[in-house]
């Protein structure tokens, strides 16, 4: 995230001001507004002392839920709006991405990082998805993805 923010736009959501849906609407929104031929990075990294305060708010599990949540209904929507490629990190959240994108295969393709392909979602949507989870890729894991289906 530090390694792309410094050329992406980028959005961190706030689970401490907003439920999955109010995320989800905002992020669209501003993705909306930022439309063009580069990417954009929307994520919810935080410090441990800032995850603490959100689960301590929503509880530790639903925390997480509503993040994932908030994830899957971004993707979903972007995908509406015409996006084509995602790179979606963190195990859990590609889960929920995956879920909400209603995708049941996936055909592996090339190798970003060791460990880390992109692949084509099967289905009528041609879609190419990078699912990282975090233990998985390089400082410039984002950046290298999105070079490689430029």
């Amino acid at each position: 995230v530090a390694h792309v923010s410094r050329s992406w736009p980028t959005l961190k959501l706030d689970p401490l001001s907003q439920d999955a849906a109010g995320m989800a609407k905002a992020a669209l929104g501003w993705a909306r507004k930022h439309e063009g031929p580069g990417p954009l990075l929307v994520y919810s990294t935080e410090a441990p002392e800032a995850v603490r305060e959100v689960q301590a708010r929503h509880g530790r599990n639903e925390a997480g839920a509503m993040i994932e949540q908030a994830m899957g209904r971004i993707a979903k929507g972007l995908v509406e709006q015409g996006v084509r490629r995602l790179i979606v990190a963190g195990g859990e959240t590609s889960g929920a991405v995956v879920g909400a994108l209603g995708v049941k295969a996936l055909e592996i393709g090339p190798e970003i990082d060791p460990g880390v392909p992109w692949t084509t979602a099967i289905g009528e949507v041609p879609l190419a998805l990078a699912l990282k989870s975090g233990n998985f890729g390089g400082d410039d894991f984002f950046a290298k993805a999105f070079r490689m289906l430029k």
